[in-house]
C-alpha cells in the first residue's frame, strides 16, 4: 500500500479549468486537444494535494440544452449528457497521465444528490483518500439526480466551492478565458459581496452556450466561499504559465474575498 503523505490534507488545492478553454463551446463535443495537452503539462508541474475540476464545455452544455435540461426531467437527456462529459473527462485524464501526473476520474452523477439545484450530499471520502495517497482526483461538470426536481446540473463552480469549504482548501483557483472580473474595461484586483450590486449589471453569461450561469453564477459561488473564510482567484488559464502561478498562490487575476 502506498505510504500516506503526512499533513497533505492541510495543503489541499482546488483548481478549476473552464470548459471554454478545453472545448469549442459553440460546437457540440469539440475538444481543443492542444489546449488540453498544454493545461495538463502545466498542472503536472504542481500536482501535490491537488483536486482538479474541469468544465463540461460543449460536451455538456450543448447537449443539455438540446434535451431541455435542467428545466425538465428527461432520462434520455440525462444519459446522453453524462456519457458526453465522460468523454471529455477521459481526454483530460489521459493528457494528465501522459504529462506525468497520477489522475483518477470522478463522475459527480454517481456520487452526489442535489436539492433544488444545490448539492445536498456528496460522497467525498474516496476523494480524500486519493489525495492522501498522492493521486489527483479529476471531476467535471455533470448531470445529477435532484430530490425535488428529479434531475439537475451540477456546475464545476459548485463542485469547487463545496469541496474547498469542506476540506478548508489552502488555494482555490478558477481558470477562465478572461483575465479576471472585468468592469468597464478594467480588471478588478479584488471583489467582495459588498461590491457585487454596483457591478451586477455588467456581469453577463459565459462564452458560447452555458446552462450554469456564466460569470455571475461563478462569482456567487465564490463569494459564498469567501464568506466562509476561503479566498479564491479568478484568472486567465489561456495564458501560458498562469496556472502554475495560481497554484503557487501568486496574484494572477481577481481575488474573491470576504467583505470587510
Amino acid at each position: 500500500m502506498p505510504r500516506l503523505k503526512e499533513g497533505v490534507m492541510n495543503l489541499v488545492k482546488v483548481l478549476k479549468i473552464g470548459g471554454s478553454i478545453l472545448t469549442d463551446k459553440n460546437r457540440s463535443s469539440i475538444a481543443r486537444k492542444k489546449e488540453i495537452k498544454r493545461v495538463a503539462e502545466e498542472i503536472a508541474q504542481s500536482p501535490e494535494a491537488l483536486i482538479l475540476v474541469h468544465g463540461a464545455g460543449s460536451f455538456g452544455h450543448v447537449i443539455a440544452k438540446k434535451y431541455g435540461l435542467p428545466e425538465r426531467f428527461n432520462p434520455e437527456g440525462l444519459r446522453a449528457t453524462h456519457q458526453s462529459v465522460i468523454k471529455l473527462n477521459e481526454l483530460v485524464v489521459q493528457a494528465l497521465s501522459e504529462a506525468g501526473a497520477d489522475p483518477m476520474p470522478i463522475h459527480p452523477f454517481s456520487c452526489m444528490v442535489l436539492k433544488d439545484g444545490k448539492i445536498e450530499s456528496f460522497a467525498l471520502e474516496p476523494i480524500v483518500e486519493m489525495v492522501k495517497r498522492g493521486l489527483m482526483p479529476v471531476l467535471h461538470g455533470d448531470v445529477a439526480m435532484d430530490i425535488t426536481r428529479g434531475s439537475g446540473i451540477v456546475s464545476g463552480d459548485q463542485l469547487v466551492t463545496h469541496m474547498a469549504k469542506t476540506m478548508t482548501a489552502k488555494i482555490v483557483a478558477i481558470g477562465t478565458n478572461v483575465d479576471g472580473v472585468i468592469v468597464q474595461g478594467k480588471i478588478l484586483s479584488k471583489i467582495s459581496m459588498k461590491e457585487l450590486p454596483s457591478i451586477d449589471i455588467e456581469l453577463g453569461g459565459g462564452s458560447g452556450i452555458d446552462v450554469t450561469g456564466g460569470m455571475r453564477g461563478k462569482l456567487l459561488e465564490l463569494l459564498d466561499l469567501a464568506d466562509a473564510g476561503i479566498e479564491s482567484v479568478i484568472f486567465n488559464a489561456c495564458r501560458k504559465g498562469q496556472i502554475i502561478k495560481a497554484l503557487e498562490g501568486e496574484s494572477v487575476g481577481t481575488i474573491v474575498r470576504r467583505a470587510t
